[in-house]
């Protein structure tokens, strides 16, 4: 007998369970069909001329640069220094683990924010001795028993408005965004990487230039000074040749400081230690050499590859969301709760019977009425947001446009000051040994072979100056072009860590 009650039991809550389970499945429907309230975010894209201002000259095309080339552009100096230096970047940098961080904190706060258009359940129990009031007109009035309590709570919100919808599109927007910051860092470290690369070559060959300079003038003083002792020539030449041989070594310490500076730099990018990469840097290399043709494509292919433009659009996108998410708190919110459990005053007999469970479920609303205003301020906050985000996104756009077009100028000049330096330099070179030739036969005043030395050792460190300046320009050409994020970028956003390279490039 007591199975068949327990039978009917069951039977009579799987009927009134019934109608709940035919409601879960019609609400879905339900809220999919609503319209979400608010502005719907319409894909901006930038606004870019067909051409470049700048002229395409000394070997810049207008051409679709590959994308082999523009995803590892460091290689196309063929230094494979450079090459590892880069890869190390990629595994040691700590401003991209901090990157690739946030990336994983917006996924993280995405997924919470799904979390609230499913149902959510909670449990809780209760084990408690009490005593009624003995004026409680009950078997049990005052007296000490003992009670007993497990259930289940569930609610759900229905989403009719969209409020939480509109929520996950922010946070899905926004993680968009921080995808296109990690990309913006590796972009950027990628170049300053190399930058720094080649500032370290380009102080070892200044220095190079300085001590042969200062080989040279030491000559010219222990000349000097033999022919002062043989009566040939008066002090002055002699205090001449020493003045311009002590100014050109001190010369050297300000250029070893730069180069320690700039491997120290280095280092740090790499996630390093100072002083770390000494014995990889100490074999001095030549400047990296840039390639006879540079293909930079078409200004909108540019603005479209730019990972700052990209977050500044995601940005924006975000920020229209949150419009939709403030202007669903203006309308009531739908809930259904639900409990189901157990309640008894003896645990050993009673708790665990058909009789003591318990349910209970129904709809439930709430609406925010009156705030003082709060609620439609904050639509006009956030549609003020929006606008600020517009405004960001447009200069995003316009600063891209005017680095690009700086690089590319900047790239095509420094080689045409390249070539009339190293003009420079042969002239002075011819100038300084004749300078000499005719100051031993005295022919000429000590003073023209001072000046003569002075100005070959002033052209030859621009020369090198100016030939490492080339490659940054490229370098920061290829930056502002946005490459460099795209060999490295998809891999990173799902790594569990930054750690062998190897295990994270690709091809695209």
């Amino acid at each position: 007998m007591s199975f068949i009650s327990n039978k009917k039991n069951v039977r009579s809550n799987l009927k009134s369970i019934r109608p709940i389970c035919c409601l879960a499945l019609f609400v879905p429907a339900l809220i999919s069909g609503c319209t979400m309230v608010g502005p719907d975010y319409t894909k901006v894209r930038p606004e870019s001329p067909q051409n470049w201002e700048a002229r395409m000259e000394k070997g810049l095309q207008a051409t679709r640069p590959k994308q082999e080339n523009l995803s590892r552009w460091w290689t196309v100096f063929n230094d494979p220094v450079l090459t590892r230096l880069e890869e190390k970047a990629v595994k040691g940098n700590l401003d991209l683990k901090s990157a690739l961080s946030r990336l994983r904190q917006a996924r993280i706060r995405r997924g919470i924010t799904r979390s609230d258009l499913y149902p959510g359940l909670d449990a809780g129990g209760r084990v408690q001795r009490q005593q009624t009031s003995e004026s409680m007109p009950s078997a049990y009035g005052g007296k000490e028993q003992d009670y007993y309590l497990g259930q289940f709570d569930s609610s759900w919100e229905l989403d009719l408005f969209g409020g939480i919808r509109r929520s996950v599109q922010t946070a899905q927007a926004e993680l968009e965004a921080s995808q296109a910051n990690l990309n913006d860092v590796l972009t950027s470290l990628m170049a300053e990487v190399a930058l720094n690369y080649i500032e370290v070559r380009t102080f070892q060959h200044r220095l190079a230039i300085t001590r042969e300079n200062i080989e040279t003038q030491e000559k010219t003083y222990e000349l000097n000074s033999s022919r002062y002792e043989a009566g040939l020539v008066d002090e002055l030449a002699v205090q001449q040749s020493l003045r311009n041989l002590e100014r050109t070594r001190s010369q050297v310490s300000s250029l070893e400081n730069g180069l320690i500076a700039a491997k120290n730099r280095l280092s740090v990018l790499l996630g390093l230690s100072p002083g770390a990469l000494e014995t990889e840097l100490t074999p001095v290399k030549t400047i990296p050499q840039i390639p006879p043709r540079v293909a930079v494509g078409i200004p909108a292919e540019a603005m479209r590859r730019r990972p700052d433009i990209r977050n500044a659009e995601r940005r924006l996108a975000a920020q229209t969301s949150r419009i939709g998410a403030a202007t669903a708190e203006l309308y009531p919110r739908f809930h259904l709760f639900g409990t189901i459990g157990l309640e008894a005053l003896d645990a050993s007999s009673d708790f665990f019977d058909a009789k003591s469970q318990f349910w209970n479920i129904g709809p439930g609303i709430s609406w925010n009425i009156f705030h003082g205003r709060a609620l439609r301020l904050n639509i006009d906050l956030q549609t003020e947001k929006q606008k600020e985000a517009l405004i960001a996104y447009k200069s995003a756009v316009l600063h891209a446009r005017e680095e690009i077009e700086d690089a590319l100028t900047a790239y095509a000049k420094e080689q045409m000051r390249e070539q009339s330096l190293e003009k420079a330099v042969d002239a002075a070179q011819r100038t300084e040994f004749l300078a000499r030739d005719r100051y031993k036969a005295g022919l000429i005043d000590f003073y023209n072979v001072l000046d003569a030395q002075r100005s070959l050792l002033e052209l030859e460190d621009e020369l090198t100056r100016s030939r490492g300046q080339v490659a940054s320009s490229l370098a920061r050409l290829y930056k502002a072009l946005g490459g460099g994020w795209q060999f490295y970028g998809r891999p990173l956003e799902h790594a569990d860590h930054i750690g062998n390279v190897e295990n994270l490039a690709y091809t695209p």
